[in-house]
């Protein structure tokens, strides 16, 4: 059984730490406690996600043998008004580079991630709406 545990260091710092053994430290705005030390804990999530989805793609992509020279997976998210202030939208950004892209076997990667890898997706689906779009060779 998975287990996580965030221990308090003063206000709303934390440490975090996972059975893999990493410490991550989260944190919250000065206005509320925090202490500016760390990623907060809902930026973590889309973080979770993305590193999620990403390495699903990777994988599938490496295992088609299509060379890429750059891939990165960036979030956009819509968060509600009220409390509790969650995320009601994400957009998931697949962004690759390269000089021999095929977009078929990125969508079918992504589409195979999205649909059935990716645990953090499977979690999120049923609160929140997930997109996704992809960019190949995008401008910096």
């Amino acid at each position: 059984m998975p287990k996580a545990k965030a221990v308090n260091i003063k206000g709303v710092t934390f440490l975090g730490l996972t059975d893999s053994k990493h410490w991550i430290p989260m944190d919250g705005p000065e206005m509320f406690g925090g202490s500016e030390a760390g990623i907060r804990p809902k930026e973590l999530l889309l973080l979770s996600l993305a590193g999620c989805t990403g390495s699903d793609v990777a994988s599938i992509v490496d295992k088609m043998r299509m060379p890429y020279d750059r891939f990165e997976v960036h979030i956009e998210a819509d968060m509600t008004d009220e409390h509790p202030k969650v995320y009601k939208n994400i957009t998931v950004i697949y962004k690759f580079w390269g000089d021999q892209l095929a977009e078929d076997k990125i969508t079918h990667a992504i589409e195979l991630s999205e649909g059935k890898y990716c645990g953090v997706t499977a979690m999120l689906r049923p609160a929140v709406n997930i997109n996704w779009k992809l960019e190949l060779n995008p401008e910096e």
